[in-house]
C-alpha cells in the first residue's frame, strides 16, 4: 500500500467542557510541522513522519496521529495533534526544493 511522503502536523489547544467532553471549538494552532515519511514502522505499527521538531506515527488510512513527540517530548495535555486538511505542497517539503522562476522586469524606460 502507498503511503502519503509528507503532511503538515498541527498542534492545537483541545477544550473541555465543566463535564471533561470535549467542547465544541478548537484553538488556534499554535505550532506547524511539515513531517515526511522516515521509511521507517513507528512503535503504534504505523509509518514514522519526522520532520521539524516532530517525530509522529500516522495512520495514512484515517490520517490521525496516532503516537507524537515535539521536540523529543511528549505533548502536554490540553494540547492535540491533527493532520492540516490542506495538502503539502512538494516545494515546502524539506529536500523538495522547486527553484523559483524568474520573471523578468518591466522596463519602464520607454
Amino acid at each position: 500500500m502507498s503511503h502519503p511522503q509528507s503532511y503538515e502536523i498541527l498542534v492545537i489547544p483541545q477544550f473541555s467542557d465543566a463535564k471533561g467532553a470535549d467542547a465544541s471549538g478548537t484553538g488556534r494552532t499554535i505550532r506547524s510541522a511539515v513531517v515526511t515519511a522516515t521509511g521507517a514502522t513507528g512503535e503504534s505499527g504505523y509509518p514514522r513522519y519526522a520532520g521539524e521538531g516532530m517525530v509522529a506515527d500516522i495512520d495514512p488510512a484515517t490520517h490521525t496521529v496516532e503516537a507524537i513527540l515535539v521536540d523529543g517530548s511528549e505533548l502536554d495535555y490540553g494540547l492535540t495533534a491533527r493532520i492540516s486538511e490542506q495538502p503539502v505542497p512538494d516545494n515546502h517539503v524539506p529536500g523538495n526544493h522547486v527553484p523559483e522562476t524568474s520573471v523578468p522586469e518591466n522596463n519602464t524606460d520607454g
